[in-house]
């Protein structure tokens, strides 16, 4: 069996992923084959992106599955699904690996569902961006795309091409015209070390500023839409995603800008009802007080100044002018969980 994306690879023996806090200087590839070394590269964001960080959870759980019994399977599933407790992806994923009934563990069948959760996270990543791509040329009448993301959300987060940037990378390929503002975004700056990088990469027409900078771009009629990522999104369209999103939510209403969010359906949490159920990962202090990596080492604030390091916030649905999914576009929550819930419905009667 091999699994292979732009951050993660896996032949069958060993699991190799790119340490995105490397980037964008040098790429390096770790090992992560052991559990605890997975863990530990997703707690540091070496692997990151609420759809990768469940993908490799599974392939790595699936793996050790192949040598370990039931109750040391069970074990490092739940060590894996407390590393981010925000990426609701990672709770799926773990769980289509553990529905099978006490005793009755098949390591070869976790093994295929594993490899099956990626080739799924590649198809909802084109059908994201087609769908997307689709919708923003309809209601978008513009001579040129303007589009502000934040965070990272492409081929480093996902198997595929990505969500926000899956879009916006099919709307480059049709229309060749868009340019894109990347916030450098908290924490570890993953939009100034990973989006950046990305959009270089696809050739396509960027400018990094800091977040503080969204108000004054939006002012000045620079930016015509918002598209950013989510890591969970609540029945009544309540989203997380990476610290900041909801400031540029209350920026782009306040300009009158739409702000749409893209992500697999897998990241709707049918049983979370609304922001306040949305758990939401604190970091270490450390991020705040200055940065360290291959990009430097620099401390800029006292040792001993408290700090309130959140890595997401959460974005009311009242801010969203549409959720882009796999499944096609919703302007209305309500719509989209009663779709959710009738294909559920289907595929339970058909026993699948």
């Amino acid at each position: 069996m091999k699994l292979e994306s732009m951050s993660f690879r896996y032949d069958g023996r060993q699991i190799s992923v790119l340490d995105q806090t490397r980037l964008p200087h040098e790429q390096v590839w770790l090992d992560a084959t052991e559990p605890r070394q997975m863990i530990e590269a997703i707690k540091s964001l070496r692997v990151r992106g609420a759809p990768l960080i469940g993908l490799a959870a599974a392939v790595a759980l699936a793996h050790t599955a192949q040598t370990v019994n039931e109750d040391e399977v069970r074990t490092i599933a739940g060590e894996l699904r407390a590393s981010r407790p925000t990426a609701v992806n990672l709770m799926y994923c773990l769980d289509r690996l553990m529905k099978f009934a006490p005793g009755q563990m098949d390591a070869g069948q976790m093994l295929n569902d594993a490899a099956e959760l990626f080739y799924e996270d590649q198809a909802l990543c084109d059908r994201i961006a087609k769908h997307g791509a689709d919708f923003l040329k309809e209601k978008i009448k513009v001579s040129q795309f303007k589009i502000l993301t934040h965070c990272n959300t492409g081929g480093l987060a996902t198997a595929g091409v990505g969500t926000a940037i899956g879009v916006i990378r099919e709307l480059n390929k049709q229309l060749g015209n868009v340019h894109v503002f990347v916030d450098e975004t908290r924490p570890l700056l993953q939009g100034g070390r990973l989006t950046a990088w990305e959009m270089a990469k696809l050739s396509i027409s960027h400018t990094l500023i800091c977040d503080s900078m969204a108000a004054s771009l939006m002012r000045d009629g620079r930016v015509n839409c918002v598209i950013v990522g989510c890591d969970r999104i609540a029945r009544n369209g309540d989203f997380a995603n990476k610290i900041g999103t909801y400031s540029l939510a209350v920026l782009a209403r306040h300009h009158g800008i739409p702000l749409f969010v893209a992500g697999p359906s897998t990241t709707v949490d049918l049983q979370c009802e609304s922001a306040k159920d949305i758990p939401i990962e604190e970091r270490e202090a450390a991020e705040v007080r200055g940065v360290t990596g291959s990009f430097g080492n620099m401390t800029w604030a006292p040792a001993e100044s408290p700090v309130w390091n959140p890595a997401f916030d959460v974005t009311p649905h009242e801010l969203v002018a549409a959720w882009i999914l796999d499944r096609g576009v919703y302007t209305e929550p309500a719509v989209m969980v009663e779709e959710m819930v009738g294909s559920m419905a289907k595929t339970e009667r058909r026993g699948l």
